[in-house]
């Protein structure tokens, strides 16, 4: 199980001192935290980092965060625990329509937030987890049950290291990998022999190595990968 203190959770509110008490509430008990006070600003910090869970006000200027969960449902299953100054309930089923995991009103008990949290994080540890099958990215399929890539249904040969490397990323697609963790996978004794690897995968599936679609780079943060569509093992 992941500890408390590298869970990673977004709260999103328009309301600034809403936002500093929950990053600061939150901190006190391990958890890392982002805020951003609109939607626009959410989704370009969604762009670039995995987030464990999101609390999310539903009013707020401009879109709302009815619209902000309804485009996070589209493609992660991240729990979202919406807040709302409204206590009627055609307010909060609307909320669960869009995909809300959870809904609290305020004004709240910060402990009862708290308890909120941890129930679900443990709910998405707990869920049962489908290991990735395949994933599609532009004109390449990567097959992780026997380590094969296709373009265009023409099979692709990689070198161990860049299959080593794509199969390590195919398997978590959406998480960031620190070159810490990349070391990890082989024999990269260096920074520098990180950076050829990746970039040697680069030339093999990306439409222009220079500007990354599906293997980014995320200043500060590592690499992550992010495929077209992901294919799960059944059940």
């Amino acid at each position: 199980m992941v500890a408390e203190g590298e869970r990673h959770i977004l709260v999103v509110d328009d309301d600034e001192r809403i936002r500093k008490l929950l990053k600061r509430y939150l901190s006190s008990h391990g958890y890392r935290s982002s805020a951003v006070g609109d939607v626009a600003e959410a989704k370009r910090l969604l762009g670039d980092v995995c987030f464990d869970l999101l609390i999310v006000d539903v009013m707020m200027p401009g879109e709302t965060g009815l619209d902000l969960t309804r485009d996070v449902r589209a493609g992660s299953d991240v729990p979202i625990l919406m807040l709302t100054a409204r206590a009627e309930s055609e307010e909060r089923i609307e909320g669960l329509e869009h995909g809300a995991s959870d809904y609290l009103t305020k004004p709240f008990e910060p402990r009862e937030l708290l308890l909120r949290v941890r129930n679900l994080l443990r709910s998405r540890v707990a869920a049962p987890v489908h290991e990735v099958r395949a994933v599609v990215f532009g004109e390449f399929r990567f097959e992780t049950s026997d380590l094969l890539l296709y373009q265009n249904g023409v099979r692709v040969t990689l070198t161990g290291a860049e299959l080593k490397l794509l199969d390590a990323f195919a398997r978590s697609p959406g998480r960031i990998f620190s070159r810490m963790d990349i070391r990890e996978w082989g024999d990269a004794e260096q920074e520098r022999s990180i950076d050829v690897r990746i970039n040697r995968l680069r030339r093999k599936i990306e439409p222009d190595p220079r500007h990354p679609v599906y293997l980014q780079t995320l200043r500060g943060q590592g690499y992550v990968f992010r495929p077209d569509e992901i294919v799960y093992s059944a059940d």
